[in-house]
C-alpha cells in the first residue's frame, strides 16, 4: 500500500486535522497541493473504488482490547478474535464537492448548547469525544448463498485524503478536520478527490468467529460490499428527511448527479485458521493497530 505524500508547508495542517488518514495513492500524476473554495455549483458525485478494496485486505487473528471504541461501539466481546480487515476509499467524481462543514453546526443550529434541534446527520460518539456522520457508507460481507453479516464501523468523519480525478477535478483539496465538541471540524470531499479509510482504523473489520453476536462466518470465498451514500426508505408518507432519488423513491443523506453508481464489491477468501500473520493482500503487514487508530481526530 502506498501513501500519500504531501510538500513540508502542508504536513503540519493535515497532522493538525488527522494524521491516521491517509490511503493507497491516488494518479501518478501530481495536482497543485493548495486549499480550494468550497465548490457548491454543480453536483457531486460518489463511487467506490473496489480496487483499493480488493487491494488491501487481510483475514487474520488479533487482540480486541476492551478500550477499542469499535469494541465498545460494535458490541465485540474484548480478547482474540479472527477478525477480516478492509481498506475503503470513495472518491468524488462530480462537479461539486461534497460539503458537510462543521459537525456543531449541524449538532447545535442555533447555537444554543442544546442538541435538541439537530438536523439528523451526525451522532455523539462518547468513546470517541467526537461526532460520527450517520450513514454514510454502509459495509456488508456476503457469503455465496446471500448470508449478510455486519462490519464494527460506526461512523465517519469525511476528508480529502487522496487526489483521484485530477484530469477532470480541479485537484485541489479542502476538507481536513474532523472536529468535536469543542472545537468547529471541516469535513466534506472536494470534486476529484477521494476519502479513504484505511484497514487499521477503528470498525474497518468484520468479526469472523462470532464474538460480535453475529453467526460465526464459515471458510470459503465472500464479497465485501460497500455502499456510499446509501439509500434508505421514506417515511410513512413517503417523505426523506433529506434528499429523494426521483428514479427510485428512495432517500439519500445529501444529493448526487447519479446514485446508481455507489456501489463497490471485492472478493475474498475466508481460510480455516489465519493466524496473525493472516492471509490475503495485507498478509505479514507489520503495522500495529493501536488506540490512537481507532480514534479518527
Amino acid at each position: 500500500m502506498r501513501f500519500l505524500t504531501l510538500p513540508a508547508a502542508l504536513l503540519l495542517v493535515v497532522a493538525c486535522a488527522d494524521s491516521s488518514r491517509t490511503g493507497p495513492a491516488g494518479p501518478t500524476s501530481r495536482p497543485a497541493f493548495t486549499q480550494n473554495a468550497v465548490d457548491t455549483v454543480g453536483l457531486p458525485d460518489l463511487i467506490v473504488d473496489s480496487k483499493a478494496t480488493q487491494q488491501n485486505w487481510v483475514n487474520r487473528v488479533e487482540d480486541l482490547p476492551a478500550d477499542f471504541c469499535s469494541v465498545i461501539e460494535g458490541g465485540v466481546t474484548p480478547g482474540t478474535h479472527n477478525i477480516l480487515r478492509f481498506t475503503v476509499t470513495t472518491p468524488n467524481v462530480g462537479n461539486a464537492d461534497v460539503f458537510v462543514g462543521s459537525p456543531l453546526k449541524h449538532m447545535d443550529p442555533n447555537g444554543d448548547g442544546s442538541f435538541a434541534d439537530q438536523d439528523g446527520l451526525f451522532e455523539f460518539a462518547s468513546c470517541h469525544g467526537h461526532f460520527h456522520f450517520q450513514h454514510y457508507a454502509s459495509y456488508k460481507l456476503v457469503g455465496e448463498d446471500g448470508r449478510v453479516w455486519k462490519a464494527a464501523k460506526r461512523g465517519f468523519c469525511m476528508l480529502d485524503t487522496d487526489p483521484y480525478n485530477v484530469n477532470s477535478g480541479d485537484g485541489t483539496w479542502n476538507y481536513r478536520s474532523c472536529g468535536n465538541l469543542t472545537r468547529d471540524g471541516f469535513q466534506g470531499i472536494s470534486d476529484g478527490w477521494a476519502d479513504t479509510y484505511v484497514f487499521k482504523l477503528g470498525g474497518q473489520y468484520f468479526v469472523l468467529d462470532g464474538g460480535d453476536g453475529q453467526p460465526v462466518v464459515p471458510p470459503g470465498v465472500y464479497h465485501i460490499q460497500v455502499e456510499v451514500n446509501p439509500a434508505y426508505e421514506p417515511d410513512k408518507k413517503g417523505n426523506c428527511p433529506r434528499v429523494k432519488d426521483p428514479a427510485t423513491g428512495l432517500c439519500h443523506q445529501f444529493a448526487e448527479s447519479n446514485y446508481a453508481n455507489n456501489f463497490g464489491d471485492a472478493l475474498v477468501q475466508i481460510t480455516d485458521h489465519p493466524g496473525r500473520a493472516g492471509y490475503g493482500p495485507l498478509k505479514n503487514n507489520t503495522d500495529k493497530i493501536s488506540a490512537k487508530d481507532e480514534i479518527e481526530q
